[in-house]
């Protein structure tokens, strides 16, 4: 299982599945990271928190512990 936090920059990944519960997977939802949707990883802050992504045509910042939730491919 890789997650959205093991991505490399430069790579474009795709959702395959949401782990957490509750607030904050509705969190993530809100923020446009469905399953099935491609994130672009754009940056990562030299101490690895927060990620810059691009998803949807918008970007966005995770924290690290938010990136782990998030299955990818």
């Amino acid at each position: 299982m890789k997650t959205l936090k093991e991505a490399k920059i430069g790579e474009t990944v795709k959702v395959i599945k949401l782990h957490g519960e509750g607030a904050v997977k509705r969190r993530i939802m809100d923020m446009g990271i469905t399953k099935g949707v491609e994130v672009y990883v754009r940056k990562v802050a030299p101490l690895g928190d927060p990620v810059e992504v691009t998803v949807r045509g918008y970007e966005l910042s995770l924290r690290k512990a938010d990136a782990d939730m998030i299955e990818v491919q």
